[in-house]
């Protein structure tokens, strides 16, 4: 069962809550997504350990509801 876009931001802005978060539907079929996740949180970490952060706020979904999730994160900028 696919995911709904306003799912996967809720389950994100859940376990960030200071996160903007952009959901992009890549192929219109609920099952291919990319997320551009802009977090304070993120600051002075690396990249990988940011996307470990967002994965844990999807808490299991990822390879299940969500196939693929093409993501991008980063710290605000100054």
């Amino acid at each position: 069962m696919a995911m709904d876009a306003s799912e996967i931001e809720r389950l994100i802005k859940q376990g960030i809550p200071d996160a903007d978060v952009e959901i992009t539907d890549l192929r219109g079929d609920g099952d291919h997504y990319a997320a551009m996740v802009v977090s304070a949180s993120f600051e002075g970490l690396p990249r990988v350990r940011q996307h470990q952060m967002v994965y844990e706020a999807l808490q299991g979904n990822m390879g299940e509801a969500l196939h693929a999730l093409a993501l991008q994160t980063s710290a605000p900028k100054a």
